[in-house]
């Protein structure tokens, strides 16, 4: 941003707040609804709308235009709504919920949705104990008012004094807009813009207004500085501020010939046959993925990509086609930072060393776990290749530390499998262009699902999905997303093919054998993504936090946390692994 950009004085006022909120809004431009936010555009409804100007009625004076009639009349006071305002010379902008006009006098009313700021008796006297805490403006809210009143004097008016509304309350506090709320105005205003200028400011340590922003998802706060302050006296354990788990629908439709639309705030997904649509509140739908020849209508696209929810469309056997990708803020900090960093060789033989050796990890450890005859000595070989991937200097090195813990892992994988999946799987391997068998067709539908899941969480981290850094960039290949995925694959994909054959729950009548390979069935699919939400919703430890996510929202801090690392806001990453 550039000092002639015109700054949002509610922005700007949340410097006063936390510089690094500021940041993630104004210069990268997030922003996460909450239930705070949601009840302030509640609050906001009727101070949003703006007032219109009209034609005075017959007898009420001048025939000329006029704002609308909330306009007082006589000797009460004009009453404008939803003001916009702005100043070339302040380089600054706002919009006013509401603003009284006498004559050249104005008197800015500003809505907040909480309560007002409640401090001790300053005049302690014998009954001041019984006495309540005096009401008095947030500092925040005084500086948001103080750069309201500097824009309407910018317009020619004078402003002595501005009102703070606190709806939970309900109480009206007059701020006086003397030259100390100016001058904190301006100094608030001046130190925005030289924030702005540099690179994302640390987050807050310890605060306890953390756990209420609605950015703190974005931040990570008690997550960086965990990092930051590494094996410190003063590190502490990141609080638990994240939701453990994903509660929105992730909608799969693969029934040929489906169709979602949309109908007011609901989704509705029509099957043919005359069955009765399903519908879905909008507000809960999280993610769609469309499979074969389901589709999706020009107003659906439109409603899912306005509420920032992708679209993936997969081919009849799982692979991945598309992506209908939401216009998310992309912050142009974080993408500049992404390709300078894998520009740099060391840099990506560094992130390439933190997946690969947590991914070797999670595989040796799901065989120590399922295949009761893995010899000894592979579990040490697999060992070992955790540990020199991790410790690797060079791409080609990694690669290869890979290639051997892949080759030992998938020649034992048939032993963690029953039959009569295990021999075919034995004799076979991996085998994916096509799958030729039960166990290849659904590794490679949970891995085309988990690529999907990798590239909607980078989007949200503001990451490019194509540049990569273990996977080199091709065109149409989602390299980052391939190497956010590799820790992941045997807890997610790996897990639910051993889990669905092993169990019952996906058995030889669901898989179609042809000479083109080998798919699944309709009933197999439904069996599948049955099997893919429950594992998706599974919570799990991460080991350097220790709080408890789901594998949707561990993906979702692993995008963010890389985003950090790639902005130097952190030395190191640290993958998921399991015990």
């Amino acid at each position: 941003m550039t000092e002639e950009a015109s700054w949002p004085a509610r922005n700007v006022a949340e410097f006063a707040y936390c510089p690094r909120l500021f940041y993630l809004m104004e210069v990268e431009g997030f922003f996460a609804p909450s239930a705070d936010t949601e009840a302030g555009v509640g609050l906001h409804q009727r101070a949003d709308r703006p007032s219109v100007r009209r034609k005075e009625r017959r007898g009420r004076g001048s025939a000329g235009d006029a704002p609308d009639a909330s306009a007082g009349d006589g000797d009460r006071p004009l009453v404008v709504r939803s003001l916009a305002l702005s100043s070339l010379e302040l380089s600054l902008s706002g919009r006013l919920d509401l603003v009284e006009f006498d004559g050249k006098r104005a008197v800015p009313i500003e809505y907040r949705k909480g309560h007002p700021k409640l401090s001790p008796d300053p005049n302690p006297g014998r009954a001041s104990r019984r006495k309540a805490p005096v009401a008095e403006p947030w500092p925040t809210d005084v500086v948001q008012v103080g750069l309201q009143a500097l824009l309407l004097r910018d317009a020619g008016y004078i402003v002595e004094r501005a009102i703070l509304y606190y709806a939970e309350t309900r109480r009206r506090i007059e701020v006086a807009v003397g030259p100390e709320v100016v001058d904190q105005a301006l100094d608030t205003l001046a130190r925005a813009k030289e924030c702005a200028r540099g690179p994302r400011p640390l987050p807050l340590l310890n605060d306890p207004r953390c756990p209420r922003c609605s950015l703190e998802p974005i931040c990570l706060p008690d997550e960086v500085n965990h990092v930051l302050q590494g094996d410190s006296e003063t590190n502490r354990t990141p609080r638990k501020l994240w939701p453990p788990r994903d509660e929105g629908v992730h909608l799969v439709v693969q029934t040929a010939g489906a169709k979602v639309g949309v109908r007011g705030e609901t989704i509705r997904v029509s099957e043919p046959g005359g069955v009765d649509p399903a519908e879905i509140p909008l507000v809960n739908v999280e993610s769609v993925t469309v499979l074969g020849s389901a589709q999706v209508t020009t107003q659906a696209v439109h409603v899912l990509a306005e509420r920032g929810v992708p679209i993936a469309f997969l081919s009849g056997g799982g692979r991945l086609v598309a992506m209908v990708d939401p216009n998310y803020a992309v912050s142009a900090a974080v993408r500049r930072a992404q390709a300078r960093l894998l520009e740099d060789e060391d840099r990506r033989v560094e992130l390439a060393r933190a997946l690969i050796g947590a991914k070797i990890t999670n595989q040796r450890r799901l065989l120590m776990r399922n295949n009761p005859g893995l010899p000894a000595t592979v579990a040490r070989e697999m060992a070992r290749a955790g540990r020199e991937a991790a410790r690797a200097d060079s791409l080609d090195v990694v690669r290869g530390h890979e290639g051997q813990g892949a080759a030992l892992y998938f020649g034992h994988l048939a032993g963690a499998l029953k039959e009569p999946f295990a021999s075919e799987f034995a004799s076979i391997g991996r085998e994916r262009r096509p799958p030729p068998d039960p166990v290849n067709a659904c590794l490679s539908l949970g891995y085309s699902m988990l690529t999907h899941e990798c590239v909607a969480a980078l989007r949200l981290a503001s990451l490019e999905p194509s540049l990569g850094a273990f996977h080199s960039s091709r065109p149409g290949r989602p390299a980052l997303a391939l190497d956010l995925m590799e820790p992941f694959r045997p807890l997610i994909a790996d897990s639910i093919a051993l889990q669905g054959l092993n169990r019952g729950e996906l058995q030889e009548g669901h898989f179609l054998r042809t000479s083109a390979g080998t798919t699944l069935t309709r009933e197999g699919r439904q069996a599948f993504f049955s099997l893919y939400g429950r594992r998706m919703d599974t919570t799990v430890t991460h080991p350097e936090f220790g709080y408890r996510l789901s594998y949707r929202r561990m993906l979702g801090l692993h995008a963010r946390m890389i985003a950090a690392w790639m902005l130097g806001e952190v030395p190191s990453l640290v993958f998921l692994t399991t015990r």
